[in-house]
């Protein structure tokens, strides 16, 4: 559910006012209000900061076991500069090893050269020109009676220098190339010396890693909270040449208390007013231990609007048995309850609520594999254990599985229409919901009359019929949108017939997925049974170990694909079907209170 919340407007005299903002901000209960301001030049800067503070920080964190070491007596932002410049620097020589290396390879063929030596012959009036050719050209210009010289034979290619004046200019056959300035021995030293230097950065960054992460953590929540308090300032209203201080903002219902305690401890002048509907106030949720397990799945749409229900409780059963039906086996279920409840005995505090999220998923796949008759890929229903026999009655085959899906979908969609009206009640009226009303009607109404004169409690009577669409389409027609007049009212109400009846049997169609995505996974496992038993019998040796190994790993890989599935779906349907029908807005602000990290 969503939390009450009260908007507050603090009157403060500004020489109070950096001594009351650092009181409120230990506090930590006040949403402020946001304003259309113009952000400073100081608080880009701090930003463009802590942008720079993570990179460097999850650069740090990278590095592999450093060691708890403390070297540097310096501030963080100093550091911070340290450490960027010592990037830089490694950038700066992984480029210069990457020419180094290129100039090596074309270097290495021609052997170790003397650039002197080669300057001295310039001088003379004597140039070496430098060729790459086939055998066949080379021996072709030998034979022509070219001085060339045979540097080396690499493979197809021979690599020789022409030797000739400055005047001369021979029309040679052959790929002239430009040699490095200096031989590749020369060249190796260089890179020589260029890996030691990044080898003493690494280190270098390791001893940062094992030393400077702690203050580097700590300077950033620092300049968190620092812009945290000047978006707060710049957000504060100036009254009287700016003398008096006006500051807004929201406080959750649970909070009032201690919030009017500490501005009576301060004598503070303040106004607190219950949100209304027109007010656009954040979003706290709070929910029992169960529902709260899904809260982060509904914050992947969005959260809701202050002024609508949260669905969250609403979702959170048919979500569970959704992913239970689609996953669809027991002796997975009880692979999730058992391997979660194992992992939070060393697993940090906060990711344990997600374990118990997986175990009650678990849960909901061992009712659905028990119902389908699934464990580890086999299917009870055709075994010929004695113990079993006595239960397989109670298991669905896969016709009753397609019809349980299109049930569970009827179900949820109806329950969807049931909030939908609760939610415009909520938000503008009664008169708003009876349209819902109207379909409610239509729809269980004429559902109860086809299943009591099945069951023959009822005699069949088209007067009853007619009197229940009658009824509910009277709600639809003329309370499709009560602020209209009648006619518009009529046109509206008429759209809204052909609209809900489309959707709602397209919607009802998407609830097919559910056992479509759990015969998949049966079929899946019993594909890969049948596989393991043909390892088995195919070796008296190795056929038991490869068996093992098949079926440990066939396994794995269909927990890991059909649990993906069981997971998306699942949401979609939530998302789709279930949030239109129950007129789902969204959109709502996360509640964040102005508090120190």
């Amino acid at each position: 559910m969503i939390v009450p919340m009260h908007k507050y407007s603090f009157l403060i005299f500004h020489k109070e006012y950096h001594s009351f903002l650092e009181e409120l901000q230990q506090l930590g209960v006040l949403h402020v209000m946001k304003k259309n301001i113009e952000v400073t030049g100081e608080i880009k800067e701090k930003y463009m900061q802590l942008n720079q503070l993570n990179k460097t920080i999850r650069f740090l964190q990278e590095r592999e076991n450093p060691e708890k070491i403390f070297l540097f007596e310096t501030d963080g932002l100093t550091l911070m500069e340290e450490i960027e410049e010592k990037q830089n620097e490694q950038e700066a020589l992984d480029q210069q090893l990457e020419e180094l290396k290129k100039e090596h390879q074309k270097a290495k063929p021609w052997g170790t050269f003397s650039p002197k030596t080669i300057q001295k012959l310039k001088e003379e009036n004597i140039v070496l020109r430098y060729f790459i050719s086939s055998q066949k050209k080379f021996s072709e210009l030998d034979a022509a009676g070219l001085p060339v010289i045979l540097v080396r034979e690499e493979g197809a290619k021979i690599y020789f220098i022409i030797v000739q004046k400055k005047n001369e200019s021979w029309e040679v056959d052959a790929d002239e190339v430009t040699i490095p300035g200096i031989p590749f021995n020369e060249i190796e030293k260089e890179i020589e010396k260029a890996e030691q230097k990044k080898a003493a950065i690494e280190k270098e960054f390791d001893e940062y890693a094992g030393s400077a992460l702690e203050l580097l953590k700590k300077i950033k929540t620092e300049l968190e909270n620092s812009l945290d308090y000047d978006h707060v300032v710049l957000c504060t209203i100036t009254e009287a040449e700016e003398k008096l201080m006006i500051l807004e903002g929201w406080i959750p219902k649970t909070k009032k208390a201690e919030i009017d305690a500490f501005l009576e401890k301060n004598d503070v002048l303040f106004v607190s007013l219950k949100a209304t509907p027109k007010d656009n106030a954040p979003v706290l949720l709070t929910n029992n231990r169960f529902t709260k397990l899904f809260e982060p799945i509904g914050e992947m749409f969005s959260l809701p609007d202050y002024n609508e229900l949260d669905l969250t409780v609403f979702f959170a059963p048919f979500f569970m048995l959704f992913f239970g039906f689609c996953l669809g086996d027991a002796g997975y279920g009880l692979l999730f309850i058992v391997g979660a409840g194992l992992y939070k005995f060393k697993a940090p505090k906060t990711f344990k609520p997600y374990l118990s999220l997986i175990q009650f998923l678990g849960l909901a796949t061992i009712i659905f594999g028990t119902i389908s008759g699934t464990f580890f890929g086999i299917n009870l229903i055709e075994t010929k254990i004695p113990w079993i026999e006595n239960f397989k009655h109670y298991f669905l085959d896969p016709n009753k599985m397609f019809n349980l899906a299109l049930v569970l979908g009827g179900v949820q969609i109806i329950f969807g229409l049931f909030i939908k009206a609760a939610n415009r009640i909520k938000q503008f009226g009664f008169q708003f919901s009876l349209a819902i009303f109207g379909w409610l009607i239509v729809l269980l109404g004429s559902g109860a009359y086809v299943l009591l004169s099945k069951i023959q409690i009822i005699s069949p009577n088209k007067i009853i019929l007619y009197g229940i669409l009658a009824t509910g389409g009277f709600f639809i027609l003329f309370f499709s949108d009560p602020e209209v007049n009648i006619l518009a009212r009529i046109g509206k109400g008429i759209w809204d017939v052909y609209s809900t009846v489309t959707g709602i049997f397209g919607d009802l169609l998407s609830y097919i997925r559910l056992f479509a995505l759990g015969l998949s996974s049966a079929i899946l496992g019993f594909v890969i049974n049948d596989i393991a038993m043909q390892i088995l019998g195919s070796s008296k040796i190795l056929g038991p170990l490869f068996f093992v190994v098949f079926l440990l790993l066939g396994h794995t890989l269909n927990i890991l694909i059909s649990s993906l599935g069981s997971f998306v779906h699942p949401m979609r349907l939530t998302f789709v079907e279930f949030y239109k029908n129950a007129g789902f807005k969204g959109g709502g602000e996360e509640y964040k209170p102005f508090k120190s990290i």
